[in-house]
């Protein structure tokens, strides 16, 4: 699935990041937990996530993850939407929530980390 087919499947908004949006995603995963983020997450592609500050693009970056999607309708200011842009981190926002666009891009082939299942 490509990121842009992600974008309407969770009817988000496109923040930044265009030119990733034909990128092949094939698996994701979500957390307001940066630090376990940090050390459960691998291979993963986005991050869903309910917090809107720079930590998570900083989080993102460092798991070398392409796509942030807030979820609740959440909108980032104008400084973390220049440093996802700086970081090529595409940017998006959908009003659902995180556990139906989970269910979603789940039961869409859109995978997460089955190593700690």
């Amino acid at each position: 699935m490509q990121l842009k087919d992600i974008q309407l499947l969770l009817d988000a908004t496109l923040l930044c990041g265009e030119d990733l949006l034909e990128t092949e995603i094939h698996s994701a995963c979500a957390s307001d937990l940066m630090s376990d983020v940090l050390s459960l997450v691998k291979d993963q592609k986005i991050l869903l996530t309910g917090l809107c500050n720079t930590q998570v693009l900083r989080t993102a970056e460092m798991m070398d993850m392409l796509c942030v999607i807030m979820v609740r309708g959440k909108q980032p200011d104008a400084s973390m939407i220049q440093m996802a842009n700086q970081k090529n981190i595409c940017l998006l926002s959908t009003g659902k929530t995180m556990f139906n666009s989970c269910g979603l891009l789940f039961s869409n082939g859109v995978n997460g980390d089955h190593a700690h299942e």
